[in-house]
This record gives C-alpha cells, sequence and structure tokens, in this order.
C-alpha cells in the first residue's frame, strides 16, 4: 500500500517537556501542518508516525495534562 500523507523526511520535530534528557523514551510531534498533527517514537526515528487530526490535538493535550 503507498503512503499518501505528508512528507515528513524533512520534519522538525519537537519532544514532551516531560521527556528524558538522554533522548530516549520520548514521544515527539511536529505542529506545522494543517490540519493533522503527526506524532512518532523517538527511538524509531524513521518509522511511522501516526496522524492525528488536529481539532482532536488540542483535547488529548489538555487530558493528558490532567491525566
Amino acid at each position: 500500500m503507498a503512503s499518501t500523507g505528508p512528507d515528513l523526511s524533512t520534519a522538525l520535530w519537537r519532544a514532551s517537556s516531560y521527556s528524558n534528557s538522554s533522548g530516549g523514551d520520548c514521544v515527539e510531534v511536529r505542529d506545522d501542518l494543517l490540519g493533522v498533527v503527526p506524532v512518532r517514537d523517538s527511538k524509531v526515528p524513521h518509522g511511522p508516525a501516526l496522524l492525528i487530526a488536529a481539532p482532536a490535538w488540542a483535547p488529548f493535550v489538555d487530558w493528558a495534562g490532567t491525566a
């Protein structure tokens, strides 16, 4: 199956402020795309990214901040 998502090969990813400072066990996101927020595992930078619809991302982050 061919990929139909955005090209993330040159993406500038950012890690959670709660991430391990040694660079492991991080969730990274890219928030400069219109309509979608890619999320990936920092341990697998060339692996797949989960694409979250932008309208669903903010409520998820709000929820995660209270969990």
